[in-house]
């Protein structure tokens, strides 16, 4: 999983650590700054950020990256949130751009939550941009919404961790598709474990799993379902009415409605074509 990425034509290490991405604070320091001895400078710049009470190397982890020589060594490194904030402290014209764009960003997001509706209409925007058609965009904000919905009714129901989260949601998806969510991951081919898989979805995937939240949220209620058993046997009755669903869509059609396709192999066959 390590990988170089290029950052204004410098060579940014980064590696995966812990489900995320964790890059070399040195090198990001390096190009921001333009200094000489990038290392001297990430020294200078946590000796100053602690006289005014800020701790800098808190938000960074000692991962061995690869060095000129060939070897590995223990480096700073941090993740895309602590990286922003270790930025916002480097006083660089590079640097600069970084800065507007997290105001910009923290400026927006108070917006939204003023006004939800602009941050809804901000992600049909990113959607759009990343090439997605408006019917798609619109299914899957619907269903976005119907996850909250159920995800909250799980919460009123003693369901508090994220793999208590998982284990439901991977009942209702055996269920519908007869995957685990992990499953169809790896049925669609998606690689990294942090992509959605619901990005990934077509139309008929993205119903099917709507109907099954949805069931499910009503089911839950109905049962008066409490605790992790009896919200997993809600969960695996509103995915069987998931799974009704596809299974007579697929009779009247006379083929399956769930496919490999996934949004990352529509764009490699899109750049191929032209």
């Amino acid at each position: 999983m390590n990988k170089i990425v290029v950052f204004q034509d410098k060579k940014i290490r980064r590696l995966w650590h812990e489900e995320e991405w964790y890059f070399s604070v040195v090198d990001v320091v390096g190009v921001l700054s333009e200094s000489i001895n990038a290392k001297d400078y990430w020294y200078r710049l946590k000796k100053r950020q602690l006289e005014y009470g800020v701790e800098l190397s808190t938000n960074c982890r000692q991962l061995k990256l690869p060095s000129s020589d060939g070897k590995l060594y223990l480096t700073d490194c941090a993740n895309t949130k602590s990286l922003f904030r270790i930025i916002q402290s480097i006083p660089s014209k590079k640097a600069e751009p970084f800065k507007l764009w997290l105001a910009q960003v923290g400026y927006e997001r108070i917006e939204e939550i003023e006004n939800p509706e602009l941050g809804q209409n901000r992600i049909k925007e990113y959607y759009s941009l990343k090439g997605y058609p408006k019917e798609w965009v619109d299914k899957r904000l619907r269903g976005i919404a119907i996850r909250q919905e159920l995800t909250d009714e799980w919460k009123d129901r003693e369901i508090n961790t994220e793999k208590e989260f998982a284990i439901l949601t991977n009942e209702i998806s055996k269920a519908t598709f007869g995957k685990t969510v992990g499953e169809f991951k790896e049925f669609k081919q998606l690689q990294k474990k942090n992509q959605n898989l619901r990005d990934h979805m077509t139309d008929w995937e993205l119903i099917l799993t709507m109907v099954g939240e949805k069931a499910t949220t009503d089911i839950t209620k109905e049962n008066n379902s409490l605790g992790l058993e009896e919200c997993k046997h809600s969960a695996k009755e509103g995915g069987e009415v998931a799974h009704e669903t596809r299974k007579n869509v697929e009779k009247r059609l006379g083929k399956s409605i769930i496919s490999k396709d996934n949004f990352l192999l529509k764009k490699k066959k899109v750049k191929k074509i032209n």
